[in-house]
Order: C-alpha cells, then sequence, then structure tokens
C-alpha cells in the first residue's frame, strides 16, 4: 500500500517531521511517500496561503495518481484543497483535521484543539462546523505560536502548548486533546505523557484510516459532486490545468456513451 502525505506549504524540515510521524503508525508494507509543496507559501495561516497552496497540492495529487497511489494525505490542519483533491484522486484523500477530529469523537465525549495564531483558531472553528463536531468540540485554543516557530528551539514552543492543553482540561472539561497543526505532530507522545489525556495528532490519525479504507477496498467516490472536474478550457496561469477528458464514471469504472 502507498499512502502520499503532501505537506501543502513549501518548508522541507516540517515534511520532515510530518513523514517521521506517519512512518511511526504505518503498518508493515505502507509505503509513506512525503512530498513537499513546490509552489505555495512557507507556511499557510490564512486563508490566502490555504486558496493558493491548492495548485502545488493539485500537482502533488497528479504525480500520485501517474505513481498509482492508494491514498493521499493533505498535511495541513486546514484541510486546504481537500474536496478539490477527492475530485482528481482516485483513492482516498483525508485532511489532518477531519480525521484527528473524528479519532478524537472516538475516544472521548468532549475534546479541545489547541493550535497556533488565533487567526488559525477561527479557521479551525470554521471546520469543526463543516464537519459537524459542534457537539464534540469543546474549544479551540490559541498559542499565538507562528507555524515555523514550533521549529525554533528558542521559541519555547513545547512549553506553551502544553499550558494551553492544561487550560482545555481543566476549563473546557474535555477529555482528550487534537493537535491544531502537522508541526506538531512530533509532540504528541510527550503532551499525552504530561497530560494524563488522549492527544491526537491528525497525520497519525489520517495514516491510520487511509489504511483501513483501502484495506476494505474503498476509493473516492466518482459519482456526484467528486466525479472528475468537467472537461473545459482554462485561460492564463492555469490553463495547464485545464481538467482532460474523461469517459464517464459507474461505480468508478469507465463506461461508454
Amino acid at each position: 500500500m502507498r499512502i502520499r502525505i503532501i505537506n501543502p506549504n513549501t518548508t522541507v524540515s516540517m515534511t520532515e517531521t510530518i513523514a517521521a510521524a506517519a512512518r511511526a503508525v504505518a503498518a508493515q508494507g505502507t509505503e509513506i511517500v512525503a512530498v513537499t509543496s513546490l509552489s505555495g507559501a512557507v507556511s499557510i495561516e490564512s486563508h490566502y496561503d490555504e486558496a493558493l497552496s491548492i495548485v502545488g497540492l493539485v500537482d502533488e495529487i497528479r504525480e500520485g495518481e501517474a505513481e498509482e497511489t492508494d491514498a493521499y494525505i493533505i498535511a495541513c490542519f486546514g484541510d486546504p484543497g481537500l474536496l478539490a483533491a477527492r475530485e482528481v484522486a482516485t483513492g482516498p484523500v483525508l485532511g489532518i483535521a477531519e480525521a484527528a477530529m473524528h479519532a478524537a469523537s472516538f475516544i472521548a465525549t468532549g475534546f479541545s484543539i489547541v493550535t497556533t495564531l488565533d487567526r488559525t483558531r477561527i479557521i479551525a472553528e470554521h471546520l469543526v462546523r463543516n464537519y459537524g463536531m459542534e457537539h464534540h468540540c469543546r474549544g479551540v485554543r490559541a498559542t499565538e505560536l507562528p507555524v515555523l516557530e514550533l521549529e525554533n528551539p528558542k521559541s519555547n514552543a513545547r512549553a506553551l502548548i502544553l499550558a494551553e492543553c492544561k487550560k482545555a482540561i481543566m476549563e473546557d472539561k474535555s477529555g482528550a486533546i487534537v493537535l491544531g497543526c502537522a508541526g506538531m505532530a512530533d509532540l504528541a507522545r510527550y503532551l499525552e505523557g504530561k497530560l494524563g489525556v488522549p492527544v491526537i495528532d491528525g497525520v497519525a490519525a489520517a495514516v491510520k484510516f487511509a489504511e483501513a479504507l483501502v484495506g476494505i477496498g474503498l476509493k473516492t467516490s466518482k459519482h456526484g459532486d467528486l466525479a472528475y472536474p468537467l472537461h473545459k478550457s482554462y485561460k492564463g496561469k492555469l490553463e495547464s490545468y485545464a481538467p482532460p477528458s474523461r469517459p464517464a464514471m459507474t461505480n468508478g469504472k469507465s463506461i461508454s456513451r
């Protein structure tokens, strides 16, 4: 089984952190292919960053399709371009925010998300509503740490995140913590040991969900709105992204018209 994990920002060191977290939980026989977007921002911390990351994300999905990838993971807690990626991909595509929230809902009646900047807290709140998690999520908390400061030893990131997690447990009465950034993937076990409650890293959760979906033979539905994009002309800088002409699909198989 081959899972392609896409870091939609352009920071290679963060991809390495993500890849290590993924490989630590992957089953024997699962190949983790971790890639860094070749276009976009060094970190994704706004709606603008997310929107412009989607072109690089699509490039990596295309590359994965050429390599017969079984499943994909978008390693950014905003889940940028998730539905667009599902339109383009044959296999399952998981966002780490959606995976983490579902995992938390299986093991606790309430969870809190601890993320980076306050503006990304608001984006995470949008996802909570979009994913129908309002009854499970008891709070989204910001540490006001820029994403790239997670890799700076002088930023005191661990202590700041730990302190916010403790507040979430005490004030939100949450039974689990969801880490709201792929750059926090290496902190889950450390925090769990300090807090005494489950701490969910979306990268690890998405890997195991992807393995399960592929293992039972599921692919992305190509009926309805997740069908491959309609063939049409694109102009300007996006001309090369025009969707190709494809045969009609039913049950994942092409049919003649």
